[in-house]
């Protein structure tokens, strides 16, 4: 048997599977649940000894005799996170996810050095949002000087893996794009950011790996607590979403990629750099060696399963009474930030259900409008994605939102596109998994393209596919011109 190994280390749980490339099957997986520090202030942190905690549990449970025919490694992260290290590599303080909306006095603070948004978005392609690495580097310098005093090392979540396997301190493109701190069209670090925030943040940035080569090999140590092989390659690894890109086989050109979990994310692989000047598409570069155009919206599952707690209702039993109402969930409309939310820009956004009245306030029209506002966050990148001239021909599914049926059906109505689920359910994981595959080939064939690899391990049949329907696409028209008029409305208590 021969395998590779693909690790998702995501916002609430750490998740690795083990993948026979010959058999093209999933032969073990595991994970492990990682907690999370809530403030009312937006903090959103977790610890870095959770990760370490995770990964030995996940491996843990993990065949012994399938770990020890792992020949690669890819890593898969949340984005964004920064996990700030000292010289000896130790924690400084706590890890600031993305989902972290503390951090908007910093993003002003550094938007003002830069000149201006506008001025932000033409040096490095990103506006400053809460969500992105360089406020939080920011918040440190500003909250925790004395940390930031001994700071060496600024890592990313999959970074900060890579360097527990490893030993070695690298980041790679795609995950780096998202930190703020990046010049996405010359896809390099930017001096000229990082010094807004100080001039010693710079030679604190790893150095940068391209897509398909390695992050470095299993090292002794992590070979012994983990019970993997030493000397096992690693490869660059991505953020989150890159990897899911990787394993929905997002690669080419006019493929999205829509993910349905805590937050809800919208992508697309280009060959050339996209940069929206109006910052709610984010210019991303891929973890395959081009561009992911990306939106990302802070509250997608989460209003449903807010309110299916509420209700008291299992994932099945919740789907089935927002299948009672009606689309456009009878005038009601729900906006989904309880978390603030990124896109749009409403850092300190609040929840709310509007449209009720006494013959509408039911169970049914509650459930299908926390659903249908998680895609109807999604709309705003497709139209984001027209205006730069992305012709798109199909949405790839993924996410835990993806397994429920009315989440297909209501995802391929608003947005007016064919939906497709890939087999496989772990999009992050098996794409590292992939990447790691990709990488272990590229030490034979150095010029191979990860459009073979993908086409050849990303199972599409035998996954659901839905099409829109007319009647349906029009209904959904009107239901998210209700939607659009309560967020504008309410958009300027949250600013």
């Amino acid at each position: 048997m021969k395998t590779v190994c693909g690790i998702d280390l995501g916002t609430q749980s750490c998740k690795i599977i083990i993948y026979d490339y010959e058999k093209k099957t999933i032969v073990d997986s595991a994970s492990a649940a990682v907690d999370m520090i809530a403030e009312n202030d937006g903090t959103r942190e977790q610890k870095a000894e959770w990760y370490e905690e995770a990964l030995k549990s996940c491996f843990g449970k993990l065949d012994n005799a399938a770990k020890k025919t792992i020949a690669a490694v890819g890593v898969s992260g949340h984005q964004h996170s920064l996990v700030p290290l000292d010289a000896k590599g130790k924690a400084l303080y706590n890890v600031k996810l993305w989902c972290d909306t503390s951090t908007q006095a910093e993003c002003e603070e550094l938007t003002k050095a830069a000149g201006g948004e506008a001025k932000l978005i033409k040096t490095a392609g990103l506006p400053m949002r809460p969500g992105y690495t360089a406020p939080k580097v920011q918040w440190l310098k500003n909250h925790k000087p004395k940390a930031f005093a001994k700071l060496k090392h600024i890592l990313l979540s999959h970074d900060y893996i890579n360097f527990l396997l490893t030993g070695t301190y690298t980041a790679e493109f795609g995950d780096a794009s998202g930190s703020a701190l990046f010049d996405v069209s010359k896809r390099q670090w930017s001096k000229k950011v990082s010094g807004y925030i100080d001039p010693s943040v710079f030679a604190a940035l790893p150095p940068l790996v391209e897509a398909g080569e390695l992050a470095g090999t299993v090292s002794a140590a992590a070979a012994a607590l983990y019970g993997i092989p030493e000397g096992a390659i690693v490869s660059a690894g991505g953020g989150d979403n890159m990897m899911s890109a990787i394993g929905t086989g997002t690669v080419s050109d006019g493929f999205l990629t829509m993910s349905l979990g805590t937050s809800g994310t919208l992508f697309g692989f280009s060959k050339t750099p996209v940069i929206d000047p109006s910052g709610d598409l984010a210019a991303f570069c891929s973890s395959s060696g081009g561009w992911l155009p990306l939106l990302c919206t802070m509250n997608c599952t989460v209003a449903s399963e807010e309110f299916r707690a509420l209700f008291g209702l299992d994932v099945k039993a919740f789907d089935a009474e927002a299948a009672k109402s009606p689309i456009g969930a009878d005038g009601v409309a729900v906006l989904p930030f309880f978390n603030g939310e990124r896109t749009p820009n409403l850092p300190h956004g609040r929840a709310s259900i509007n449209g009720i009245t006494a013959s509408n306030f039911k169970r049914e029209n509650l459930a299908r409008a926390a659903l249908e506002s998680a895609i109807f966050g999604m709309r705003i990148g497709l139209e984001g994605f027209k205006k730069l001239g992305f012709k798109a021909k199909e949405i790839r599914l993924t996410g835990g939102g993806s397994k429920s049926p009315l989440w297909q059906s209501i995802a391929a109505n608003v947005m007016n596109l064919p939906v497709r689920v890939p087999k496989g359910a772990e999009a992050a994981a098996l794409g590292g998994a992939i990447q790691g595959l990709w990488a272990l080939e590229r030490q034979k064939t150095p010029k191979l393209a990860i459009d073979a690899i993908t086409e050849a391990h990303v199972a599409m049949e035998g996954g659901a596919t839905v099409k829109p329907d007319a009647k349906a696409v029009k209904a959904y028209n009107e239901a998210y011109g209700v939607y659009s008029r309560y967020l504008g409305a309410l958009s300027p208590l949250y600013k």
